[in-house]
């Protein structure tokens, strides 16, 4: 029997007087110590009322919510502001020049992640709001005045005043990036019609290009790495633009086989044709059969611009026909060329990768040793990852036009664990009535206060879906061990990324309005720590900006009090259908500023 504070209640009978009371005094010290051991030891994990058996489900055996100890987090230093773990440039040194391996995600240890609020800098304001925010944002949000200082002459963005503006230059659209779509646009007459949706830029610059194709409704990812001074990602987030920080390097880009419909290179750097043209190789991986890849920069058009290249007209034809040869081999054709942009269109042909069975071809077609579709932390391969036979309605051609493919259950659902188009409808449902609840629980969603959204463990997309009306846009994260749902999302033309919650996400601090799980920790609790994910939530999260943690009634309470230590306001709601089981919390992180100097 115990207390109701947990310690230790004897009541000896008469039998026990017998023991002489040394031998008693040793027992009881012993057993004390043991129960302290239990009950005392490693005080920051969570104390359970009850235990489940292993294979349980903590929804249908636990009886009472899951207790923790309420904690006040700390401050981090001034210096923390734009932190960023997993692509940290003062841990750069410790990994290799080699293919630029030292910008790819490094994680910290267990024993130096950080249990403390990153501050916002100094000055900073409420981000201004979208559709304003495509063309300005406060200067002292991103306070980095290098590719102001560095790029003047090409337009990216100027700063006047307390603001940054984004006239929508570039350095191979000097016109503005609007002229630069157009044209593009007269190439790929799919880019109008609906049947290109999604999209990859890879080294964004300031992300004017996946901007301007908003407004033609095409969504894009932008790419580019953590530097030390440009804030490429940091600058497209602040403006409501879709981005990730990511380089492709040694490790495949955390997005399935065959779903972008178009990749884009504008004077991006890449090499793309040395180390075997092994860059090029995982375009091709991610682009959907049919899809398009475009390229403006060298070598292209190189007879009129090689002089602007410091280079030589021989050494650009040289360079242009390896390129070209390159992607032949990789059964991509030439699909269109003018001025400075160059499009080429990926191969839905099966002819074409048979010749790859060809002895002594390269680069060869991939084995079945690596799943197409495996991208976490998984090692880049010089060889052609080849469109499975099976899914002949998943090329670009097949699938429905945008936005009739947002409700149409594509054809991979079938690969999914469980997955049919019956399931996929009844998700598709269920979310309507989901976010119709979540809307009068959060007004905001809707308004102009929400603009960058993550579902950061979907399933197919339907609570992205169920919000496509709304002027935001929604990141879909599918966990690294979760069943492969990934391809679907694309599928249906809406974007997202594998991950794993217990490491932090590839983005700077303050980049999301709008965070919204569903079962995250039910789902995740045996692997990654409570405190940790939330924790990376508030890094990622702006001030002000709001989550939606819909949870089982188990882990609720103790969210709550984790999210309190956080300077979190939260309130406790029912589901729109009201069970016990399962609940929402709705919080909204509050704007503070530092207090502390420079620690790190």
């Amino acid at each position: 029997m115990k207390h109701k504070d947990g310690k230790p209640l004897f009541q000896p009978d008469k039998s026990s007087r017998i023991v002489p009371m040394t031998i008693m005094f040793v027992v009881l010290c012993g057993f004390s110590f043991y129960l302290g051991g239990i009950f005392c030891s490693e005080k920051d994990r969570y104390e359970t009322k009850d235990v489940t058996r292993a294979g349980e489900s903590p929804k249908e055996t636990i009886a009472g919510p899951l207790q923790v100890k309420q904690t006040a987090f700390p401050e981090c230093g001034i210096d923390f502001q734009d932190y960023t773990p997993c692509t940290d440039p003062k841990r750069w040194r410790k990994y290799s020049l080699h293919r630029l391996t030292f910008m790819e995600r490094h994680c910290p240890s267990v024993y130096e992640r950080k249990e403390c609020l990153v501050p916002p800098p100094d000055g900073y304001k409420v981000p201004i709001r979208w559709p304003k925010s495509k063309n300005e944002c406060w200067y002292r949000n991103v306070p980095y005045d290098w590719i102001n200082k560095q790029k003047s002459n090409q337009h990216w963005l100027t700063k006047e005043g307390e603001k940054f503006l984004f006239p929508g230059g570039g350095t191979m659209f000097p016109n503005g990036v609007g002229a630069y779509v157009d044209l593009m646009q007269d190439l790929i007459p799919g880019m109008k019609d609906g049947t290109v949706r999604t999209a990859i830029d890879t080294g964004c610059g300031v992300a004017s290009w996946g901007g301007d194709l908003l407004d033609r409704g095409i969504i894009t990812v932008s790419l580019a790495p953590r530097d030390n001074h440009e804030a490429q990602v940091q600058f497209a987030l602040e403006r409501g633009i879709p981005a990730v920080l990511g380089i492709i390097s040694t490790q495949r880009l955390p997005f399935p086989s065959n779903s972008f419909d178009m990749a884009h290179c504008s004077r991006c750097l890449i090499p793309w044709t040395e180390f075997g043209g092994i860059y090029l190789l995982e375009i091709h991986r991610i682009l959907r059969p049919g899809g398009f890849w475009v390229l403006s920069g060298p070598p292209v058009n190189y007879e009129n611009r090689w002089r602007g290249w410091n280079t030589t007209i021989e050494d650009q034809k040289s360079d242009y026909e390896k390129l070209q040869e390159l992607l032949t081999s990789m059964c991509f054709k030439l699909y269109n060329k003018k001025d400075d942009i160059a499009v080429w269109q990926k191969s839905s042909d099966s002819g074409c990768y048979k010749q790859l069975d060809t002895p002594d071809t390269y680069p060869p077609k991939c084995d079945d040793g690596t799943e197409p579709d495996s991208a976490w932390y998984t090692p880049l391969r010089p060889c052609v990852v080849v469109p499975n036979p099976k899914h002949k309605k998943s090329g670009l051609k097949s699938l429905s036009k945008w936005p009739e493919r947002l409700h149409v259950a594509p054809e991979r659902v079938g690969d999914v664990r469980g997955g049919s188009a019956g399931a996929f409808n009844h998700d598709d449902s269920k979310w309507k009535v989901r976010v119709k609840h979540y809307k009068k629980l959060l007004p905001a969603i809707g308004t102009d206060k929400i603009r960058n959204v993550m579902d950061m463990n979907t399933l197919y997309g339907g609570f992205a879906a169920a919000v496509i009306g709304d002027p935001l846009w929604v990141m879909n994260v599918v966990s690294s061990y979760a069943v492969n749902t990934l391809p679907v999302v694309y599928d249906r033309g809406l974007i997202g990324t594998y991950h794993d919650w217990c490491e932090a996400f590839s983005t700077y601090p303050r980049t999301y309005d709008l965070l919204h799980l569903d079962g995250l920790f039910t789902a995740e609790s045996h692997r990654c720590e409570m405190k940790y994910v939330l924790l990376e939530m508030d890094r990622i999260l702006r001030p002000n900006g709001y989550a939606i943690i819909r949870e089982s009634s188990y882990f609720v309470d103790a969210v709550a009090s984790i999210a309190k230590g956080m300077r979190w306001g939260c309130r406790k709601e029912d589901t729109e259908y009201g069970v016990e089981k399962e609940k929402v919390l709705i919080c909204q992180k509050k704007l503070w500023y530092s207090s502390k100097e420079s620690s790190r």
